[in-house]
């Protein structure tokens, strides 16, 4: 049965890539970018073989710590990539527990994240090879470690499958993993100028963690190597007792998942209130922006990408902090401005199967293209002007602010036209409705980016009239050009926001089945 599990998740691998060209193509960028990172990893392990012991041990363990704790976070952009290991799917399979467990820890190793874990693992065998028994103690470790990853990560999957049940639990959830992403780079930068404080930091740290579940299996070999066998002997048994209690509990999990699957079903609502429909007017154009609009403050695929903008201005300011030059700020107003109007580039995608509701009515592709932009231009255009000027207060320096708010509209109603552009014509792969904003089904991975980078790079060019006038007020010191841009922003962008919806319009009307068929196709 686990082998039966094993060619049944290569068959369904096999096939997805045989479906779509394009999956191929992402894989193959993906595999590339995995063979990069796996092949510093290896070569940095290969070096620490002729460094000193203390700094070998030190690098593995809070290297493999780091992995075991990534395996335990990231589970929905796991699973997201491997949904032939959701538990939901064995429901009315009548597989033997032991079996199913076997098989689908093993499958969580096929697939490139559990390539790359295990090829790295290993080479931690080469780093402590300087005798027999502490490259066997690093090879026993390596295999614990990786188990320990696998089965954790499982653990997350089946422990949240059922809380996920609650869509108030997916939609919080979904949107508080993204404050501590969008943060990492100052947290970041705060934990190593806290490990430059002080030089013992790291080899302390890593002495005590290897002494817990994190890092007990991936300190054997350099315990070995220290002439510490009684130390290796009580962490190999911390090691084996982490795997055994985390495969119980994934057990109990799974047998509790297996039995009380998730239920997708809603509550019932008191119905009569219309909420948007009743403010906006009773127009076709008027209906898609309030069908939007509730989209984006109810629906966590949009919301949370919201959360990202009040980060933003963090960030940057972080980043001026390091230099005590804030001009960085400046560019809160422009990047702000093309990170939300870039937002509605994949908006039909999103849609799936509701995208029927357009279709079926007979909405006007030009009424639809303007909805869905208005709707987004309703919260955008007061963000995009605050963050253009608010930058300028405390920098107290005002030559700037005409030609950062005038390129930050311009961006703003120039992407809005582009994306509407962009989603009549292409699909996307996107989380599906009702799931986390980060798992995404397997599919058109290669078109996905193409589409992506190829509209960022069409409309860096559209706004290049503005960006042309930041710079020649730049190399002049001549504020004309700022009120110069000042006008032409808006006025430009506007006439490409109209070009915009009136082309995607066009685009719709004719594709508007084929659109449906491709964006119904995941379900």
């Amino acid at each position: 049965m686990v082998a039966h599990l094993l060619r049944l998740k290569l068959t369904l691998l096999r096939n997805g890539l045989r479906r779509s060209p394009w999956q191929l193509v992402g894989l193959a960028f993906g595999g590339l970018y995995a063979l990069f990172i796996v092949g510093m990893c290896v070569v940095l392990l290969v070096l620490l073989r002729q460094q000193d012991p203390g700094l070998a041990q030190t690098v593995v363990v809070l290297g493999g710590s780091a992995a075991l704790l990534g395996w335990g976070i990231v589970p929905v952009i796991a699973s997201a990539v491997d949904m032939t290991l959701d538990p939901a799917r064995f429901t009315t399979s009548a597989v033997p527990m032991p079996q199913l467990l076997a098989g689908l820890a093993l499958g969580g190793l096929i697939g490139l994240p559990g390539l790359a874990t295990s090829i790295v693992a290993l080479a931690t065998v080469v780093t402590f090879s300087r005798g027999v028994l502490p490259a066997a103690g690093a090879l026993v470790g390596a295999v614990l470690g990786v188990l320990t990853c696998v089965v954790f990560c499982r653990v997350v999957t089946t422990a949240t499958s059922s809380l996920a049940a609650s869509r108030r639990f997916r939609d919080v959830s979904g949107i508080a993993f993204m404050v501590p992403l969008v943060l990492l780079g100052p947290i970041t930068a705060g934990i190593f100028q806290g490990m430059a404080g002080s030089g013992a930091f790291l080899s302390d740290l890593a002495g005590r963690i290897s002494w817990t579940p994190l890092g007990a299996a991936w300190s054997l070999g350099g315990d070995l190597e220290a002439g510490r066998p009684g130390t290796a002997g009580l962490k190999l048994l911390i090691a084996a007792a982490t795997l055994a209690g985390l495969s119980w509990c994934w057990k109990l999990l799974l047998e509790r998942a297996l039995v009380t699957p998730p239920y997708s079903g809603s509550s019932r609502r008191k119905g009569g209130r219309l909420g948007l429909f009743s403010l906006l007017p009773a127009t076709p154009a008027g209906a898609v922006t309030a069908r939007a609009l509730t989209y984006w403050f109810r629906d966590p695929r949009y919301s949370g990408s919201l959360v990202v903008i009040p980060l933003l201005p963090v960030v940057l300011a972080f980043q001026g902090s390091q230099t005590n030059d804030y001009g960085v700020l400046m560019i809160t107003g422009p990047l702000t401005a093309f990170l939300l109007a870039w937002s509605i580039s994949g908006d039909v995608s999103y849609d799936n199967t509701a995208f029927a509701l357009h279709v079926a009515a007979g909405v006007r592709g030009v009424h639809d293209r303007l909805g869905r932009a208005l709707a987004c231009l309703a919260f955008a255009l007061p963000t995009v002007l605050i963050l253009a000027v608010v930058p300028f207060f405390i920098m107290a320096d005002w030559a700037w602010w005409p030609s950062i708010l005038g390129m930050s509209v311009g961006v703003l109603l120039t992407g809005l036209g582009l994306s509407s552009v962009v989603s009549a014509r292409y699909t996307i792969a996107v989380p599906l409705p009702g799931d986390s904003p980060f798992k995404k089904p397997p599919g058109n991975v290669g078109q996905t980016l193409a589409v992506q980078f190829g509209g960022m790079g069409v409309l860096l060019v559209l706004v290049l009239p503005e960006a042309g006038l930041v710079l020649a007020q730049v190399l002049t010191g001549d504020p004309l050009f700022g009120w110069i841009n000042l006008a032409l922003g808006p006025v430009l962008g506007t006439a490409l926001f109209i070009v915009g919806v009136r082309l995607g319009g066009r685009w719709l009307d004719a594709r508007g089945p084929e659109l449906l068929a491709q964006v119904t196709v995941n379900r």
